[in-house]
């Protein structure tokens, strides 16, 4: 059974989904968004893990040091123009809307383009949408294994086809609880409300 936080955000079902929900490939993958989407959707396979990265400040950082907080975790990059934006304002608004109950909720802003995300680039970028949301970045190879935990697709467009720097991948906010183990994500436009609303159990510990 797929652990779709937002049910009703997904009227159309699949179709939907592979209609506005992911910026589809110029270059091959290592596996398809495709594939990807639908092995998140069905649960298909374990999603998350642990990581270790480097936060805007410059410090490492696992996923340890979040323990006893829930986790809202945002895949994306700084120069993102299309949904980034969007939905890192809907996580920021929906930690708002908890008060001080949002105080047990970490949100992480993993990117998916560290050759140009240094921690400088995402210390101002992260700033912008809340005073506790972090950036993280590190090698390709550590953002792809995290992104591949995730069940995260990225690949860069096609430069013939673009003349902007753009990386096309999915962007579901993913919710991980305070022993660090994967709960469900939310679909590309989640509005505020209905992110704080599907977290606030958790926070109760009823969810």
């Amino acid at each position: 059974m797929s652990k779709w936080l937002i049910a009703a955000s997904f009227t159309g079902g699949i179709a939907a989904a592979a209609g506005g929900w992911l910026l589809w490939p110029a270059e091959p993958p290592q596996r398809s968004a495709n594939e990807l989407m639908h092995v998140l959707m069905w649960d298909r396979e374990p999603v998350g893990g642990p990581f270790a990265l480097i936060d805007h400040n410059g410090k490492a950082r696992t996923d340890a040091d979040f323990r006893g907080k829930l986790m809202l975790i945002y895949f994306g990059f700084t120069f993102c123009s299309d949904i980034c934006p969007t939905d890192l304002q809907a996580i920021a608004s929906a930690l708002d809307r908890l008060g001080p109950e949002g105080e047990a909720v970490q949100p992480l802003f993993i990117t998916v383009d560290p050759e140009k995300d240094t921690p400088g680039q995402l210390k101002g970028h992260v700033g912008l949408f809340h005073p506790r949301m972090i950036g993280l970045t590190g090698t390709s190879k550590q953002i792809r294994k995290v992104a591949g935990d995730y069940k995260v697709y990225y690949a860069r467009s096609e430069p013939a086809k673009r003349t902007d720097p753009r990386i096309d991948h999915t962007g579901f906010t993913f919710l991980v609880g305070r022993d660090g183990k994967y709960l469900g994500f939310f679909p590309p436009g989640t509005p505020a409300d209905r992110i704080a609303e599907a977290i606030r159990p958790h926070l109760a510990g009823t969810g």
